[in-house]
């Protein structure tokens, strides 16, 4: 137990610290220059996540491999749960309400599909992998939890799941020919798919498109946001100095939008700064990928890395009008407990497939 508390890769332990910090700050300045509350509950929570994601390391891996399918079952139960005792908010349905604690399901069924599918590839032999038979069960694991979700209706989640289980498959061996033939089919199911698109959905593309044109509603956050990340220019204007979040202007400054409230307050510098932390953390993943010598821990550590890009890319493309507002938050920054924790545990699910990298065989773990 000691030695495996040495070898544990701090790098990583405190990028995920240090960009919680950043947030924490992020979350003072949104609050007025206040710890309450979005701050305190956010630094708590780091404490008590960062506690449990070590405590995951340090386990045996192979128990995480065996219970990879259970674990799956149950958040899908949990997200299966949100149609029926889910909590109404923001023009969803999202939430549970467990122990006191709201939960949001969408957020850690990702850490179990990444599981499900690192376990599934592992224990299929390479020239396995090619034979169409063996999408069945991949596919089935992304299409449940997504249909969901699209049901919720959550469409930036449903579409951060999907993305996450494409580069899981490619990433696994799938074969470029079948995600082109995918393509095509999604490109063609686009005219349908918008008609089953709720009326707020297609208000978020129409103001993508065209924020101008209703300036001070459909397209009021996305004006604002990119009013806040211009005015902030090279250097910004200094910490509590945001104008646009400090007048109220900019929306969901504490969540969705925090990236920009940084950008207003620490320019371009600042704005760069976390993307390259960003950046450092997801090729700490990826490096901790090519160091397992298993395809579980692999795949585990570049699905984890994967659903870390996503978040990011997502997140920094809708707030500077590079893609529609879909309600993703910037991980680790952003305010939320749910997508804190999903992250967070994920990647204590890295540092044990780091710790437990040089296993020869987890075959016999069935046994």
């Amino acid at each position: 137990m000691l030695n495996k508390i040495q070898n544990l890769n701090y790098l990583l332990i405190f990028l995920i610290i240090l960009i919680s910090f950043i947030g924490a700050a992020g979350l003072y300045s949104a609050a007025g220059g206040s710890y309450s509350p979005w701050a305190s509950r956010h630094l708590i929570r780091l404490v008590f996540f960062i506690f449990l994601a070590v405590i995951l390391a340090l386990l045996n891996i192979k128990y995480i491999y065996q219970f990879a399918y259970i674990f799956f079952i149950l958040s899908f139960l949990l997200l299966l749960s949100v149609e029926l005792i889910g909590v109404f908010g923001k023009g969803a349905t999202r939430w549970i309400n467990l122990f006191g604690f709201s939960i949001q399901p969408s957020e850690l069924i990702k850490i179990t599909i990444i599981l499900s599918l690192a376990r599934f590839y592992h224990d299929l032999k390479f020239d396995e992998i090619k034979r169409i038979k063996n999408l069945f069960f991949p596919i089935l694991i992304l299409f449940l939890p997504f249909t969901l979700v699209v049901i919720q209706p959550d469409l930036g989640t449903a579409l951060s799941i999907a993305m996450l289980g494409i580069l899981i498959l490619f990433a696994s061996g799938i074969r470029i020919w079948k995600f082109v033939l995918g393509f095509f089919v999604l490109i063609l199911s686009i005219p349908l798919s918008l008609n089953y698109l709720q009326p707020y959905q297609k208000d978020r593309i129409f103001s993508f498109l065209n924020p101008e044109a209703d300036a001070l509603g459909r397209g009021y956050q996305l004006i604002q946001s990119k009013i806040a990340l211009g005015s902030g220019g090279l250097t910004g204007k200094g910490f509590l100095e945001g104008s646009q979040s400090y007048l109220q202007y900019l929306p969901e400054k504490q969540t969705d939008f925090i990236f920009t409230l940084i950008g207003e307050e620490f320019g371009f510098i600042g704005t760069m700064f976390i993307i390259l932390l960003f950046l450092l953390l997801i090729s700490v993943c990826f490096y901790i990928s090519i160091k397992s010598n298993h395809i579980f821990g692999r795949i585990l550590s570049i699905g984890v890395g994967s659903n870390l890009f996503i978040y990011v890319i997502m997140n920094i493309s809708m707030v500077s009008g590079l893609m529609p507002v879909v309600g993703i938050p910037l991980p680790l920054v952003s305010y939320g407990g749910s997508a804190m924790l999903a992250i967070i545990i994920s990647l204590g699910l890295v540092l044990n497939a780091e710790l437990n990298g040089n296993l020869k065989k987890l075959h016999n773990a069935r046994n």
